[in-house]
């Protein structure tokens, strides 16, 4: 009632207004006094000498159309700065991270902005795009300090919405791992990024079908005791959880992989050597090199668990040779091995990476067998040497490096980064840590690995799908509650009675959190107020059209390039044919893979036969059975038949 009699009001008065402007202009000229309700319902008794086109024109159209534009713009305000969800942060509350005060902590944190007027820095030199407010269109953006924790379900926008418009969009050099390449953010990015840099693929298990051009040594940063340590942690905690990397077999083969990393290393060998000497404990050589570097107490370690108890000694190894059992693989060693002096491949040196604009691509599959060791040492080394280059250059790396780690649990498992968060957004390197769920950072890192990881996590973005009853509680109580306004009316006898009180309930319930909408985002960053986000996904973007095509044509590269392999031929199908001779003893002499109708019948052959001057070969073999002979007793081999001999 009060909204429609206001409406109303509004409505008369500009009526009265619009009327006597246009009288002035083409009526009588006189002013007539103010009487909003008779302008509103007679206003050709108010005005009789103005003509009828100004009457409609000043008394009807001119005011709806001044009450529907203020009613446009004061609703659109009012949602802006108010929001859609009582209790979630408003745009006053976002103020640090919109465009205004983004732009002039990004001047205070990058050098090259010295002396920008903040309305001169350019959206991307802002920080990392994470949406727009929910509702409204103001860019949200993260500073270049922040470090970023998404966990979003599969098909929630994780790629769309978040990786690739960051990559697309960064001032500097950017990292990214993945377990895909086609219809990805590989092939939304490839072309873009190569037009601001070099763009480098690590792709050892040919995800991308790309032809090798570059080669990383992966033993550069093991010329010391900590590096090498760190490189064996890689390929432990590729291979087992958190749960058992603490365990003794674990512990020492990661000790035992650190000193053969460290001879290899500071001998200038390639990581294959280290194959070599885990296949044959006895070998002296990595002791012996060790001694000659001077590390004396690592060769004294390595030599005593060679010189140890068989079954401990074998098992330590054994355990260190299934860790390292993806460079078995010579396609994927040689990634990270030299190439041969004819061949004209370039080698990847992460501290040069750190100061250009260019682009790193890892890919590894997930699962057994998989690169992703390789592919975590190559992230880690990266940060590191971007973090002592920003030592170099003052404290701050600038243009900031933006390491995208999508599939961080399944391709890029690197055991501290917990710990790497605490420092890494104040050197300049800006982590985005990826997960499709809060227990799947738990099985990597662990019940306190995952806490540390996500209390650091300075800007943390949940996406759509969560399914995990526990994390969907904890973040509506982190959300937190708001007051609710309640309005009771009670009829008695003497009439009716209004009441009004107050009450706290949950801004947002767990199963609203479980039915955020795809596309969107709840944004919990430190000391603001949580945010409804609305992702801005790459494709929705003014240039999507040539990001697309530039995707689709990488995309089908990568088809053309898997269908030149073609298929594996398959193994050539033989006849199953075994041969026995028997002569003394019993013993089996195949000349081709045996047939799967022997079956033994005894653990063991007699200790001695007589001798049988004939072959013996399955009924099922097209050999013409000769006369004469018979089985010897007790053959382990049933359904013999006798034959005379191939030639």
């Amino acid at each position: 009632m009060l909204g429609a009699a206001a409406l109303g009001m509004g409505a008369g008065f500009l009526t009265w207004l619009f009327g006597n402007l246009a009288n002035l202009l083409v009526g009588t000229g006189a002013w007539v006094p103010y009487d909003p309700a008779a302008a509103l319902i007679r206003p050709e008794e108010v005005w009789p000498g103005l003509p009828e086109a100004a009457l409609i024109a000043g008394c009807r159209v001119l005011p709806a159309l001044v009450l529907f534009t203020g009613g446009f713009f004061g609703a659109k305000l009012w949602l802006r700065w108010c929001g859609s969800t009582s209790g979630l942060a408003t745009a006053r509350d976002l103020s640090a991270l919109l465009p205004k005060e983004s732009a002039a902590k990004a001047i205070g944190l990058r050098p090259s902005l010295k002396g920008t007027r903040p309305k001169d820095v350019a959206p991307d030199d802002r920080g990392v795009l994470l949406g727009t407010l929910k509702p409204g269109r103001a860019e949200v953006r993260s500073s270049w300090e922040d470090v970023l924790l998404a966990i979003m379900a599969p098909r929630s926008g994780k790629t769309s919405g978040l990786a690739i418009p960051a990559i697309l969009r960064a001032p500097g050099p950017v990292l990214l791992t993945s377990n895909k390449a086609a219809n990805d953010a590989f092939t939304a990015t490839a072309t873009a990024r190569a037009e601001v840099g070099t763009v480098w693929t690590l792709d050892p298990q040919q995800i991308a079908h790309a032809p090798r051009e570059m080669w990383w040594d992966i033993l550069a940063d093991a010329h010391d005791l900590a590096g090498a340590r760190r490189l064996a942690g890689h390929f432990v905690t590729a291979s087992v959880d958190e749960s058992s990397a603490g365990d003794f077999w674990s512990t020492a083969a990661a000790n035992t992989l650190t000193a053969l990393f460290l001879a290899a290393a500071t001998d200038g060998r390639p990581i294959t050597d280290v194959l070599a000497w885990l296949a044959s404990p006895a070998d002296r050589t990595p002791v012996d090199l060790l001694h000659d570097a001077g590390l004396n107490a690592v060769a004294a370690q390595l030599q005593g668990t060679v010189a140890g108890a068989v079954e401990t000694r074998d098992g330590i190894y054994e355990t260190a040779r299934q860790y390292a059992s993806c460079l078995l693989d010579p396609e994927i060693a040689a990634w990270v091995t030299p190439p041969r002096r004819s061949e004209k491949i370039a080698e990847f040196r992460p501290d040069a990476f750190a100061t250009r604009r260019d682009t790193l691509f890892l890919l590894s599959k997930d699962g057994g067998g998989s690169a992703s060791a390789i592919i975590a040492a190559a992230a880690d080394a990266v940060m590191r040497a971007a973090v002592i280059q920003a030592e170099r250059d003052g404290g701050r790396l600038d243009p900031c490096l933006l390491a995208i780690l999508d599939e961080a649990a399944n391709v890029c498992k690197i055991q501290d980064l917990p710990d790497l968060y605490s420092h890494l957004g104040s050197r300049g390197v800006i982590p985005v840590t990826i997960l499709q769920s809060y227990r799947q950072g738990v099985r990597v890192w662990g019940e306190s690995g995952m806490d540390a990881l996500w209390s650091a996590a300075t800007v943390k973005l949940i996406g759509s799908g969560i399914d995990d009853a526990d994390f969907a509680d904890k973040l509506s109580r982190l959300v937190g509650d708001h007051d609710v306004r309640t309005v009771s009316v009670s009829t008695s006898e003497s009439g009716k009675s209004t009441s009004v009180s107050m009450r706290q309930e949950r801004v947002l319930p767990a199963d609203a959190i479980r039915a955020l909408q795809k596309g969107s985002a709840l944004l919990l960053a430190t000391g603001i107020r949580p945010a409804l986000l609305d992702l801005k996904p790459w494709y929705k973007e003014p240039d999507a059209a040539r990001h697309g095509a530039a995707s689709a044509a990488a995309t089908a590269g990568i088809t053309e390039r898997a269908l030149a392999k073609g298929p594996r031929p398959p193994r050539p199908r033989t006849r199953r044919m075994t041969l026995f001779s028997f002569s003394g003893r019993c013993r089996r002499t195949p000349r081709t893979r045996p047939s799967r109708s022997l079956r033994p019948l005894e653990s063991s052959c007699p200790p001695l036969l007589p001798t049988v001057p004939a072959c013996w070969v399955t009924p099922r073999s097209s050999v013409v059975a000769a006369s004469g002979g018979s089985p010897p007793p007790s053959c382990p081999y049933e359904s013999m038949t006798p034959c005379s001999p191939l030639t």
